[in-house]
């Protein structure tokens, strides 16, 4: 395939990324994005602002309980990949009626799904951190905060459902407004919610969970509206004309391996976490609260890893591999760069950025070992999830679902448990544990980068 015009099919008038620069497609598509993106992830930073206000102990029980909503977050990823990918590649090949049909299909799913989900997390949640090996006096508050957490979760797949809608047009602001909305919520109610005000004493580390569905609630009603206005609506009268069954298959064929290769690395991270507890509650809350900056410093890599997929699919769709290549390409390299650039920074900066969460020196030295060592895997991440995001958009998400297997449980463990064995010792201590997640990080990075390659090579 090439950009030659007579080698393309039509793609519909909303496939605006088809065309013009690659460049400037991923920039007006990744900006918005690294806006949202960020709202987002500022959100763990601020929750741990404010419960490690409440003790380290609140502290290290949000540690356990972070990779666990992190890799259910996972399931709303999966839900816009889904959606994102089928609508981007529909609109490319120029079917406008299927690009509604399967974005309708998709946000119905993703409802049924949220519910399906707070079910079973609600009956699952006692067993689920005593496989964690939380110690007794942190569950108490880790029920406290997964109970009302558990209730509100369809919110969050209702508004990424409608997030994937308007990723798929390549409306990123409209797609980034509904999470900057999510977060902006939660930073007004986390501080009410849970240190409280004057007389009010706020709900603790409960009141965290409440901010979180405060946010979810808000994003859904805006996101209800800026797809109202897309070119792609809400219609369930389409429904009737969907094929429902090649429309579920086409979803998840997408959405159910996007949705586990994202819930993958933080599955890994529970389980690093859960080594970690042997290290004590110090090593555990300073973990959490790294993990947390982590995924802040590298907003700008999930940005592109988000906005690649319309821009892949859609000229993926239209014909146009030479364009999708280039874009790939390009995003690499951006994301080699960016993560030797923020490693450098947050290694020089670690001990006076882990102040702004603790002044406890036991935890303060944790969050420096860590960023230490973990930093310099940012880059590989990045192409990690940069690959990932485009196998997704030209329906190879079981590449994806390999990879990130492959990473976490051949790499990431692993390394980790065969470092601490033979490092064993106080002189090594908890870093024998971060050498598997930098490992994974950055053979991740290395190997999807040549399956990618591969792959989009071959069209």
């Amino acid at each position: 395939m090439s950009d030659d015009p007579n080698n393309s099919k039509s793609s519909s008038k909303s496939a605006k990324l088809t065309n013009g620069s690659i460049v400037g497609h991923l920039v007006s598509q990744t900006a918005p994005m690294l806006l949202g993106i960020a709202s987002i992830m500022s959100i763990g930073i601020i929750d741990a602002y404010f419960i490690g206000q409440l003790g380290a102990k609140e502290l290290a029980a949000v540690s356990f309980i972070f990779p666990v909503t992190v890799a259910l977050s996972s399931m709303g990823v999966g839900v816009i990949a889904a959606i994102s990918s089928v609508v981007s590649r529909a609109l490319g090949s120029g079917d406008e009626a299927k690009a509604q049909q399967l974005g309708n299909l998709g946000i119905a799913l993703a409802i049924i799904f949220g519910l399906c989900i707070a079910v079973t997390l609600y009956l699952v949640k006692t067993p689920l951190f005593d496989l964690m090996q939380a110690e007794d006096d942190l569950l108490p508050l880790i029920q406290a905060y997964m109970t009302p957490y558990a209730l509100g979760f369809p919110l969050l797949l209702t508004n990424m459902g409608m997030n994937g809608v308007l990723r798929g047009q390549g409306a990123a602001k409209r797609a980034s407004t509904i999470l900057f909305a999510f977060a902006a919520t939660n930073w007004v109610l986390d501080p009410l919610l849970i240190t409280g005000i004057g007389s009010f004493e706020g709900f603790g580390i409960e009141g965290a969970a409440y901010a979180t569905i405060g946010g979810w609630a808000v994003g859904t009603g805006l996101g209800f509206v800026l797809v109202q206005s897309s070119a792609i609506k809400m219609n369930p009268a389409c429904l009737t004309a969907t094929d429902w069954r090649k429309g579920v298959v086409s979803l998840l064929r997408v959405g159910g391996p996007a949705a586990g290769s994202n819930a993958i690395n933080p599955i890994g991270l529970s389980i690093l976490t859960a080594l970690l507890a042997g290290y004590g509650q110090d090593e555990v809350a300073g973990f959490g609260a790294a993990g947390r900056l982590q995924s802040l410093a590298v907003v700008p890599l999930l940005a592109l890893s988000s906005s690649i997929g319309a821009v892949v699919g859609q000229n993926w769709g239209a014909g146009k591999a030479e364009r999708a290549r280039r874009a790939l390409w390009l995003s690499g390299i951006f994301c080699i760069l960016y993560g030797l650039l923020i490693a450098t920074a947050l290694v020089l900066a670690s001990r006076w950025i882990g102040s702004f969460f603790t002044e406890k020196d036991a935890v303060l030295a944790a969050i420096e070992t860590y960023l230490t060592i973990a930093a310099w895997g940012f880059g590989g991440y990045g192409l990690f999830i940069v690959a990932n995001g485009a196998f997704n958009a030209i329906d190879r998400a079981g590449t994806a679902l390999a990879l990130s297997l492959s990473r976490v449980f051949l790499i990431m463990v692993p390394i980790a448990l065969l470092s601490r064995t033979a490092l064993a010792g106080d002189e090594w201590g908890a870093s024998t544990i971060y050498a598997g997640e930098l490992a994974a990080n950055l053979l991740g990075g290395v190997i999807s980068g040549f399956v990618a390659w591969r792959i989009f090579r071959q069209n």
